[in-house]
């Protein structure tokens, strides 16, 4: 077995792909160079062509390698949560499928670790930076999740109009995604920032989601079921 398709292969695909995650969230994507991503991953052009063949396919597996691993832990927490409604003979809380879609984005965003912290800001970045070919692709890669999701928050809240679900859930996707960029934007308004821990970061922000969903719904919408139903 060749260097390129063994360990040592893998190693720099690694190596490449952590090396453009980093530099994506620092330059942005149309930003960072091919060469600036050589530079920094320790390895020629050539090892890059080899493994991705364009850059696009590059920003391609950067998402993939950590959404397939989110997507599985956010489906597995949820068919946790709708096994044990079932068993109760009961209606999941439209607060436990939040729950279940955020919490795992959250924590693999507080991870310092393995990677997750960084490529969470990527992905907070890429929500609030239009680029069209990279939303199309997120689009695809999350379209089963979030039909599982979406049809969850549906069934839990049968007297909201469906509409609302998915402003509200819109709502909350750019709070989530604008809250794991980074606290930069919040030092722009507050100066400095004392309290940056990362683990208060998943409690802060599931209450202020939670909150959303439980607010009344505009007059138009249909009065306050939101709030009524949100723990039912």
């Amino acid at each position: 077995m060749s260097n390129a398709s063994g360990r040592g292969g893998l190693e720099t695909r690694w190596r490449i792909l952590d090396a453009a995650e980093t530099l994506f969230v620092e330059h942005g994507l149309e930003a960072t160079s091919m060469r600036m991503i050589t530079a920094t991953a320790g390895v020629n052009l050539a090892a890059v062509n080899y493994h991705f063949g364009t850059k696009e396919n590059l920003i391609q597996e950067v998402f993939r390698r950590r959404l397939g691993e989110l997507n599985q832990r956010r489906l597995a927490a949820l068919a946790r949560i709708e096994e044990g409604a079932r068993k109760r003979g009961a209606r999941i809380k439209p607060s436990q499928v939040l729950e279940a879609f955020f919490e795992p984005s959250l924590q693999m965003a507080t991870d310092q670790t393995h990677g997750g912290s960084i490529f969470m800001q990527l992905l907070g970045r890429t929500y609030t930076e239009p680029n069209a070919f990279v939303r199309k692709f997120l689009a695809a890669e999350y379209a089963d999740t979030l039909g599982r999701f979406l049809d969850a928050l549906y069934a839990s809240l049968p007297g909201v109009p469906r509409d609302e679900i998915l402003w509200r859930f819109h709502f909350m996707m750019g709070a989530t995604s604008y809250a794991i960029a980074g606290t930069d934007a919040l030092q722009l308004f507050a100066g400095k920032f004392d309290d940056e821990d990362p683990a208060r970061l998943i409690p802060r922000l599931m209450s202020f989601l939670l909150g959303g969903l439980r607010a009344p719904l505009p007059g138009f919408a249909g009065g306050a079921e939101a709030a009524t139903h949100a723990d039912d």
